[in-house]
């Protein structure tokens, strides 16, 4: 290996086959979880060198708005398909939201969400960022979300999945104890950090409804087929060790009036399956730690 391509250790290699068996609550053999992205977006943000906030020059009246259906209409309509059917969310949450938009955040606590940190803005990213500006935002994102909702934050998802070398490492030092930045596994897994216990819970790239209908370009009811497909694969897998399923979500976008009808279809399906342990993001992290020797940096 050439110098300067070291592996960065972020954490230990396990094959899937032979690992310890991961029971979930009930024996249900696949743990299913719900992260809506509630997330502000700047009309004309301040630039960042490394990356554009928008993809035409700002001010972006079209990109703003089509995301600012969320919070007007398309949060709700989603919301209460989840609640419908018993799925409670945890929160990917722009912490902005607290003071732009509070009846967003205050609805999602009545629901009895949980609520993790996507930074403050999704339209700021943390490339460039020096430590003093990344620990502000940590601190922001822990004091904001606290003030409006009670909770102290356990998670973090970069904002618009931007890092620095330093993240992982300063949200463990901060106290978050689960970060949804990794996308190796199946399974929760244990992060190398310098201080403070770190788990990856597994979120997904490959059936966030960003993906679906941005990047794979899926009808709805192929977005909707897919996490059935995603369910059903785990969940018969996850007879030899508990598996996670994640269904990342942007309301902006599942939550649109020709969308919201497939997808309440795979939720009644995974619902009424059987196999599936519907939980919050922290719940899991503790259930996979209270079973693991391997929890620890």
């Amino acid at each position: 290996m050439q110098e300067g391509q070291s592996d960065p250790g972020l954490y230990d290699f396990a094959p899937w086959r032979g690992r310890p068996k991961i029971v979930w609550p009930q024996g249900k053999t696949v743990a299913v979880w719900v992260a809506p992205n509630l997330e502000f977006y700047e009309l004309d943000p301040p630039a960042n060198p490394l990356r554009k906030s928008w993809a035409k020059p700002h001010p972006d009246v079209v990109g703003y708005s089509h995301r600012d259906h969320a919070n007007r209409v398309s949060h709700w309509r989603m919301a209460d398909v989840m609640t419908r059917h018993g799925f409670p969310g945890s929160v990917s949450l722009s912490v902005a939201l607290c003071d732009h938009i509070p009846e967003v955040v205050e609805d999602a606590r009545q629901r009895g969400w949980e609520f993790f940190s996507h930074g403050i803005y999704n339209t700021r990213y943390s490339y460039g960022m020096d430590e003093a500006q990344e620990r502000a935002i940590i601190e922001d994102s822990i004091r904001t979300v606290r003030a409006a909702t009670g909770q102290t934050i356990r998670g973090w998802l970069a904002p618009a999945l931007t890092h620095t070398p330093r993240t992982l490492d300063l949200i463990a030092e901060y106290g978050l104890d689960y970060t949804c930045d990794l996308y190796h596994d199946d399974q929760p897994t244990a992060v190398k950090v310098k201080s403070g216990t770190l788990t990856a819970i597994p979120y997904s790239l490959e059936v966030n409804d960003h993906y679906g209908f941005f990047v794979y370009n899926m009808s709805p009811r192929d977005y909707a087929d897919t996490l059935i497909r995603q369910f059903e694969r785990l969940a018969a897998e996850g007879e030899a060790s508990g598996t996670v399923m994640c269904i990342p979500l942007h309301s902006y976008l599942i939550g649109q009036p020709h969308r919201i009808g497939p997808f309440e279809e795979v939720l009644r399906h995974i619902a009424a399956d059987g196999r599936a342990w519907i939980a919050r993001a922290g719940e899991i992290v503790d259930a996979w730690r209270a079973q693991t020797t391997g929890a620890g940096a």
